[in-house]
C-alpha cells in the first residue's frame, strides 16, 4: 500500500475507524426550521461515506435552543423534532462503513435573540457570555453558574439522543469563537470563579461536558473536541495557550481536533474566516503546524489536524511523522468525496484537488447550497442520479475545448455517446490556461491537466487547430452540437489602448516578463486583482483602477474577502470610482472623485471583463437535430456554472 499510515485503522474508545481520514464538520442549510433534513441533505452526507472517509460529521447542531441558536435552520437537539431525519442520516452513513458523528454547538454571545424553535421554545432576548461586557454595542450578561450546569446537562442529553439515533461519535465545538471558545479565551472570560482565571478553570466547562457525555453514553463512546489551537491573529491567544488547553482535555476528550481562529471580539474578526478555512493564497497544509505543536505535548490522546489538505502523500507523512493521528477535510471531500478510495487504490492522479476558491462556502452563505466549482455533482447527488438511465446512443460534436467543452465531452462519452471535440487552438483548457504559472492557482492548473489526461484516455475524438464553421459542423453529421466557444477579453475604448506598453490580462498572465517593473491594472474583478497579487509576488509593483465604487466579486463573496485581505497585506493600492480616460507611454490619466489624476507605470493592463462569443455559437444552431450552447458563450460566468451546465446537458442527451 502506497499510504500505509494514512489507511491504518485507529481504535478510539469502543470504535474501530477504518482509516485516518475524517470528514470534518459541515452544516447543511437544507433543513427546515423544525429540524427536518431534506433527502438532498441526506444524500450529501451519505456520499462522503461512500467515498471512503472513516467518519462523517454533521455540523452546527445546537444543544440549547433558548440561549444558543445563531440562525433558525440549526438543528435543535433539546427538542426531538429531528429524530427521524437524524436517524436516517446516521443509517445512510453507517451502512457504508463510516462512523456518523455530529458537532454539538452553543453560540453563547454570538446567539441571535428571539429565534423560534417550532413547537418547543422562543429564544431569549438575553445574550450570555462568560463575562458581562458590551460587544459592538450589544450588552452581554455573565452566564450564571446554574445555567452553566444546565448547559452541561444538555450536552450530555444531546449526545445520548444522538447515540440513540445511531451516531457513533460526537464532536464538541470549542473553537472558532463559539461559546466554549469564549470561555477558553482570557480576552472574553474575565470571571473570578471556578469557570475563569487560570487555563484549568477556563477549560473546566469543556472538561465537564466531556465527562457528562461519557456518563450518559458510556466511556467507550468517542468524544471529539474541536479547539482553536491558536486564535492566530493579534490579540488572540497563541499556540502555547492552545497546548495548555489541550493538556486540560487529556483523559476527558478522546480526540483533540486542532483548528484555528476566533471569530469574535477582535477588530480584525473579518480575517478569521479565510484563516480558519484557508484560502488559495495560503500554502497546502498551512494549519497543520498547530496540531503538530499540540501533538508534541499530547502523546496519549489522538490529535486531529485540519485545513488545506488534499494530497495523500502529505497526509500520510503527517501521520507517519507523528504530527497528528488523524487528518480531517471539509472542502477536500466536498470537491472529491472519493478521495480516500482513490488514494487507497493508488489512483491519486484521479483526485480532484480543492483549489480553495471558497465557491462552496459562498454558495452556502448566499444561495443555500454547498456547490463546488470543480465538482458539479456535490449537493446535487440525487438530481444527477436521476440521469443515470439508459440512453439512445448519439453522435455528439463539442465545439470548444475549454472548461465547459472538456466536461461536456467527457460526460457524453461516459454516457456511451460517440463524441468529437474540436478546439480551434493548439491547447485544451481555454483562455484560463494563461494562469498556469500562478502559484496560488496550481490546483486549478492540475484540474485542467487532469481533464486533458482523461480525454486522452477516453474514446473522444479530439481535433486540435480546427475552427468549426457551420459548414464543417454539418459535414460531421452530428445528432447533437454542444457549443462551448467561451469568451474573449473586452478591449476598452480608451485613447492610447493601442500603445506598445498596453496588454490584456491574459497576455500579462501568460508572459509576465512583458510587464515592466510597475503596472496599472484597469479593472478590480478577480482577474485584475489576482493579477496584481501575482505581479507583486514577482517583485513588480501594481495599482488597480476600478470605475465602480467596489470590487466585483461576482457570486463568490468569500473569495472576494480573501482577495481584499491579500491586497491589504501586500499593500497593493486599489482606487475606486476611477475612470481611465487616456493611456500614454508613461501610464494612465484617470478621472477620480478628487479630480483628474495621473497613475504612472511602465505597463498598462486591462481586465475589464469578457465578451461572450454568442454570435459564433448561435451560428451553429441548425447544424444538428439538437443544439446546446454552454459556458461563457452563453454569458461569461464562473467555472462552477460552466461545469454544471456542461455536465447537465451532456447527461440528458439521448434520454428521450
Amino acid at each position: 500500500m502506497k499510504y500505509p499510515d494514512l489507511f491504518r485503522p485507529i481504535q478510539i474508545g469502543d470504535t474501530l475507524f477504518r482509516n485516518r481520514i475524517f470528514s470534518a464538520p459541515t452544516g447543511h442549510p437544507d433543513v427546515s426550521v423544525d429540524g427536518e433534513f431534506s433527502e438532498d441533505a441526506v444524500a450529501y452526507y451519505e456520499r462522503k461515506a461512500q467515498g471512503g472517509a472513516a467518519a462523517v460529521t454533521l455540523g452546527e447542531a445546537i444543544v440549547d435552543s433558548r440561549y444558543g441558536k445563531r440562525h433558525p435552520f440549526q438543528v435543535s437537539l433539546d427538542c426531538r423534532n429531528s429524530l427521524h431525519s437524524l436517524s436516517q442520516i446516521a443509517d445512510r452513513i453507517r451502512r457504508h462503513g463510516a462512523v456518523p458523528s455530529l458537532e454539538l454547538q452553543h453560540s453563547g454571545m454570538k446567539a441571535t435573540p428571539g429565534i423560534v424553535t417550532p413547537g418547543f421554545c422562543t429564544g431569549s432576548d438575553i445574550l450570555y457570555g462568560p463575562s458581562a461586557m458590551e460587544l459592538n454595542g450589544v450588552r452581554i450578561q455573565e452566564m450564571p453558574e446554574e445555567l452553566i450546569y444546565e448547559i452541561i446537562e444538555k450536552f450530555g442529553n444531546a449526545a445520548a439522543f444522538l447515540k440513540n439515533c445511531g451516531f457513533g461519535m460526537v464532536t464538541i465545538h470549542a473553537g472558532h469563537g463559539w461559546m466554549l471558545n469564549q470561555f477558553l479565551t482570557s480576552r472574553l472570560n474575565r470571571r473570578g470563579d471556578r469557570w475563569g482565571g487560570s487555563t484549568e478553570n477556563r477549560a473546566h466547562f469543556v472538561v465537564e461536558i466531556c465527562d457528562a457525555i461519557h456518563r450518559t453514553c458510556g466511556r467507550g463512546f468517542p468524544v471529539e473536541v474541536r479547539i482553536s489551537a491558536s486564535e492566530i491573529i493579534e490579540g488572540g491567544y497563541d499556540v502555547h495557550e492552545g497546548i495548555a488547553i489541550a493538556q486540560q482535555l487529556r483523559g476527558h476528550a478522546d480526540i483533540i481536533h486542532c483548528s484555528v481562529g476566533c471569530g469574535i471580539g477582535l477588530p480584525e474578526e473579518y480575517r478569521t474566516f479565510t484563516l480558519t478555512h484557508p484560502c488559495m493564497f495560503k500554502e497546502d497544509g498551512v494549519n497543520v503546524k498547530y496540531a503538530a505543536e499540540v501533538k508534541r505535548h499530547i502523546t496519549d490522546t489522538p490529535v486531529a489536524a485540519v485545513g488545506a489538505m488534499t494530497d495523500p502523500g502529505m497526509m500520510n507523512e503527517i501521520i507517519a511523522s507523528g504530527q497528528a493521528d488523524i487528518v480531517e477535510m471539509a472542502r477536500g471531500l466536498i470537491c472529491d468525496p472519493d478521495l480516500p478510495i482513490k488514494a487507497r487504490e493508488g489512483r491519486e492522479d484521479e483526485i480532484v484537488h480543492c483549489m480553495r476558491c471558497l465557491s462552496c462556502f459562498s454558495n452556502l452563505k448566499d444561495r443555500g447550497g454547498f456547490w463546488c466549482a470543480l465538482n458539479p455533482i456535490t449537493n446535487r447527488e440525487r438530481a444527477f442520479a436521476r440521469t443515470n438511465v439508459h440512453v439512445t446512443r448519439k453522435k455528439v460534436l463539442v465545439v470548444g475545448g475549454g472548461i465547459a467543452g472538456m466536461q461536456a465531452a467527457l460526460t457524453a462519452e461516459k454516457k456511451g455517446h460517440s463524441v468529437i471535440l474540436c478546439e480551434k487552438t493548439n491547447r485544451l483548457g481555454g483562455h484560463i490556461t494563461c494562469e498556469s504559472g500562478v502559484p496560488f492557482k496550481k490546483h486549478l492548473s492540475e484540474y485542467i491537466e487532469q481533464q486533458i489526461r482523461r480525454l486522452k484516455r477516453s474514446s473522444v475524438d479530439v481535433r486540435m487547430n480546427v475552427d468549426v464553421t457551420p459548414e464543417y459542423a454539418r459535414q460531421i453529421g452530428a445528432d447533437v452540437v454542444i457549443a462551448a466557444l467561451g469568451a474573449v477579453p473586452v478591449r476598452p475604448d480608451i485613447p492610447g489602448i493601442d500603445g506598445t506598453n498596453v496588454l490584456c490580462a491574459d497576455e500579462a498572465y501568460a508572459d509576465p516578463g512583458r510587464v515592466g517593473r510597475s503596472a496599472v491594472i484597469l479593472g478590480a474583478g478577480f482577474v485584475g486583482t489576482e493579477l496584481a497579487i501575482y505581479l507583486k509576488s514577482l517583485g513588480k509593483s501594481a495599482a488597480v483602477l476600478e470605475m465602480a465604487d467596489h470590487m466585483n466579486v461576482s457570486s463568490n463573496s468569500l473569495h472576494g474577502q480573501a482577495v481584499d485581505i491579500k491586497l491589504r497585506e501586500e499593500k497593493i493600492p486599489v482606487f475606486f470610482s476611477a475612470k481611465a480616460v487616456q493611456i500614454d507611454a508613461a501610464g494612465v490619466l484617470a478621472e477620480t472623485p478628487e479630480g483628474p489624476r495621473r497613475f504612472d507605470a511602465e505597463t498598462v493592463v486591462y481586465a475589464v471583463g469578457q465578451k461572450a462569443l454568442s454570435e459564433e455559437a448561435a451560428a451553429l444552431y441548425d447544424c444538428a437535430d439538437q443544439f446546446y450552447p454552454v459556458g461563457d458563450c452563453v454569458r461569461p460566468a464562473t467555472i462552477s456554472d460552466a461545469n454544471l451546465t456542461a455536465m447537465s446537458v451532456a447527461q440528458n442527451i439521448g434520454r428521450i
